[in-house]
C-alpha cells in the first residue's frame, strides 16, 4: 500500500459542512486503493472522553471517486446527527487493509491492541456561522466582462481631447476611442437578447489611463466614462432586465495621482500617509519609474502604481468606506478585487463582514491564478477567477499527445481543490483582459466552439469577455482589449456566431445539469481524443456531452433529445465537432 499518497485533515476542502445537516468526507489516495470505508459517529456516542468504555462508528464504504493524474479523490456525505462526527477510515488494497487514524496508519491488530489510545479525526462542531455559504445567484449567472473604454461610446461629450475614431483594428494602452457607462445603457438590450445576466466591469473609478488600473479617485467615476448619476442609471436599467453589477476593486495598489501618494511624493516621512504605503527608504527617485531597487513596493516593478499597505487600518478602514458607498448608494451586486493574492487576509475578512452585513448576497471574488484554498473557507472571498480550468482546458488541445483520461483527471483537479459550495461560484472563464483572445489562443472557430461547450457545461459560474460571442480577435495586451465592431454586428455579419452562443447561454440558464455540479466522465479506450461525459441535476435528470478531438469522425448513440451539436450529421459527428443531448 503507498502510504505517502494517502492524505486527508478536518478541514479546508477533505472536511467541511456543505449546510447545517451534511458535512462532506473526502480523502485522497494512490491509484493502489480499491475500496474505502469510513466508520463514523458522535464522539461521545457510548460515553464521555475519557471514560472506560469502547466507541463503534457506522460503517459506510464511499462509493463516489474522482480520477486525478497520481491519485483518487473518494468522497462521502454523513449527517451527525448531533453535529459533531468522529471517523477513521478503512483502506482496502490486494486484499489487504489498513486503518486511518489521525495519527497514522494501522493494521486491525495493531488498531484493536488493549493499550493503544486511538486518535480518531474528529469535526467537533458544524457551527452554522462558520459554514460557508455562497450567493445562490451566482451559480444562475452568465457573465458578461466588459473593458469599458473599448466597449461603445455612448456620449460624445465626455470623450477624451485625444480621443480617436472608433474602429476594429490593433490598438494600444495609450490610446483612447470614448467608450462609456452611456455606451453600455445603450447595449443592455443587445447583452439581454443573448442571455447575460452579470456584467463585471473592470475599473471605472478616476484614473489617468485607458485601463484604470492606476486610481486616482476611489469615490468618483473616470469624467470620461461619465458620473455618478450614470452610473445609478446603468445599474438601475441593467437589474430591471435581471443584469447584475459587479465592480473592480484596484485595492493592491494605486495610481501616481491618488491624493495620498501625492502628499508622500511632498511632505516624506512628514505626510500623515506615509504608512499608508510600503516604502523602505526616503528620499527615492521620483522619476524613476521601475522600483526593482525597492525603495518601495509596487504592483509588479510599476512605480507608477504604488502598492497600498492593507496591513494598516487607517487604509483598511478608508478602502472598507469606498466599498460601502458604492453597495449603499448604487445597489451594486459584487465586486472583484485585484491582485487579491497580494492583499492582507485581514482586509479580505473585514470586508466580507461589512458587504454580507449591507448584503447578504453580495458575492466578493479574488483575482487568484493559483491555488487560493486560503482564501476560501468562507470568512474571505466567495469564489476566485477559475484561470486553472482555462489552462486546463487549453493544455488538452496544445498537447494532441493528451488523453480523453488526461483531460478528465485535469477537470477533477479543478473542481477537488475547493469546497462544493465554491465550486458552485468559481468564475469561469476562457479569456479576459489580461489574456490573449480565445480564438487567438485556439486558431481554429469549430474548437473555440469545443471549449465553449465545455465552459457552459461545468460547474461554477461562466464568464465571456466582451466580443466572445463573435469570435472577436485579439492577442496579448493591448490587442486584446481592441474596439467592439457594432457596424459589423448591427449589420448582421456576426449573426450566425452570436447565435451558437445565445444557444448555450440559453441551455445554460434553462437546464439545471449543465450548471450542476454532479458530472462523471466516460473513458472512451477506442479513441482517447473523445471527450466524454455526463451531467446530473438535483432531479437525476442528466445531459449528455461528447466532443471530437480526434482526426476521425466517430458514431455517436442518441438516446434522447439533441439540445446542441456542431458539425454533427445524424449519428456522425466530425473531428472537431460537438454533441450534447438530454438522456
Amino acid at each position: 500500500m503507498k502510504f505517502e499518497a494517502i492524505y486527508h485533515r478536518t478541514s479546508d476542502n477533505y472536511c467541511y459542512p456543505l449546510n447545517e445537516e451534511d458535512l462532506i468526507i473526502n480523502i485522497k489516495t494512490g491509484h493502489d486503493i480499491e475500496r474505502v470505508f469510513i466508520y463514523y459517529g458522535d464522539p461521545f456516542e457510548g460515553g464521555i472522553l475519557g471514560g472506560n468504555w469502547t466507541w463503534n462508528g457506522v460503517e459506510e464504504e464511499l462509493i463516489y471517486k474522482k480520477n486525478l493524474t497520481h491519485h483518487i479523490w473518494w468522497t462521502t456525505t454523513v449527517k451527525p446527527k448531533f453535529k459533531r462526527c468522529k471517523y477513521y477510515f478503512k483502506l482496502v488494497a490486494n486484499d489487504t487493509s489498513y486503518y486511518y487514524f489521525e495519527d497514522g496508519f494501522y493494521t486491525e491488530a495493531e488498531m484493536n491492541h488493549q493499550d493503544k489510545n486511538l486518535v480518531y479525526f474528529t469535526f467537533p462542531w458544524m457551527n452554522s456561522i462558520d459554514i460557508n455559504k455562497t450567493p445562490d445567484w451566482v451559480n444562475d449567472t452568465v457573465w458578461y466582462q466588459i473593458f469599458p473604454e473599448r466597449f461603445n461610446n455612448g456620449d460624445k461629450e465626455n470623450d477624451p481631447k485625444n480621443v480617436k475614431a472608433w474602429g476594429f483594428h490593433t490598438v494600444s494602452n495609450d490610446e483612447f476611442y470614448g467608450g462609456d457607462l452611456q455606451g453600455i445603457i445603450n447595449r443592455l438590450d443587445y447583452l439581454a437578447d443573448i442571455g447575460i445576466s452579470g456584467i463585471y466591469l473592470t475599473p471605472i473609478f478616476e484614473a489617468n489611463t485607458s485601463h484604470k488600473y492606476d486610481t486616482k479617485d476611489y469615490m468618483k467615476i473616470d469624467p470620461h466614462f461619465g458620473d455618478e448619476k450614470v452610473f445609478k442609471n446603468l445599474v438601475d436599467t441593467a437589474h430591471e432586465k435581471g443584469i447584475r453589477i459587479m465592480l473592480d476593486g484596484v485595492f493592491n495598489h494605486c495610481g501616481n495621482q491618488f491624493a495620498p501618494w501625492l502628499d508622500v511624493l511632498k511632505n516624506g516621512p512628514d505626510s500623515k500617509y506615509f504608512n499608508w504605503f510600503m516604502i523602505n527608504k526616503w528620499p527615492f527617485n521620483k522619476e524613476d519609474h521601475n522600483t526593482n531597487d525597492g525603495s518601495f513596493y509596487s504592483f509588479a516593478f510599476t512605480s507608477r502604481m504604488p502598492k497600498l499597505n492593507t496591513n494598516n487600518p487607517e487604509v483598511i478602514k478608508y478602502l472598507l468606506d469606498v466599498v460601502e458607498y458604492w453597495v449603499k448608494n448604487f445597489d451594486i451586486d459584487g465586486i472583484r478585487l485585484d491582485v487579491a493574492n497580494e492583499i492582507s487576509h485581514r482586509f479580505c475578512k473585514d470586508l466580507r463582514k461589512l458587504t454580507k452585513e449591507l448584503k447578504p448576497d453580495f458575492y466578493i471574488l479574488g483575482e487568484l491564478w493559483h491555488d487560493a484554498i486560503t482564501w476560501l473557507h468562507g470568512d474571505e472571498f466567495d469564489g476566485v477567477m477559475n484561470y486553472p480550468l482555462a489552462t486546463s482546458l487549453a493544455d488538452y488541445w496544445v498537447y494532441p499527445e493528451k488523453t480523453n483520461y488526461d483531460f478528465e483527471c485535469a477537470i477533477n483537479h479543478n473542481f477537488t481543490m475547493y469546497m462544493q459550495q465554491t465550486n458552485d461560484v468559481l468564475f469561469n472563464l476562457l479569456d479576459s483582459h489580461d489574456t490573449n483572445r480565445l480564438i487567438d489562443k485556439v486558431k481554429d472557430i469549430d474548437i473555440f466552439y469545443q471549449q465553449l461547450a465545455v465552459l457552459f457545461t461545468m460547474p461554477g459560474s461562466p464568464c465571456i469577455y466582451y466580443g466572445t460571442e463573435i469570435a472577436m480577435e485579439g492577442s496579448y495586451d493591448p490587442d486584446c482589449r481592441r474596439c467592439m465592431p457594432w457596424e459589423d454586428i448591427d449589420a448582421g455579419l456576426f449573426k450566425d456566431r452570436i447565435e451558437i452562443i445565445k444557444a448555450l447561454i440559453h441551455l445554460r440558464k434553462t437546464n439545471n445539469a449543465f450548471k450542476s455540479r454532479h458530472y462523471h466522465f466516460i473513458e472512451d479506450k477506442n479513441n482517447n481524443r473523445v471527450i466524454h461525459y455526463i451531467k446530473t441535476d438535483e432531479d437525476h435528470k442528466q445531459v449528455e456531452v461528447i466532443l471530437n478531438c480526434s482526426k476521425d469522425s466517430i458514431v455517436v448513440q442518441r438516446k434522447g433529445n439533441e439540445l446542441f451539436s456542431l458539425l454533427n450529421e445524424d449519428t456522425i459527428l466530425k473531428p472537431k465537432g460537438v454533441f450534447i443531448q438530454q438522456i
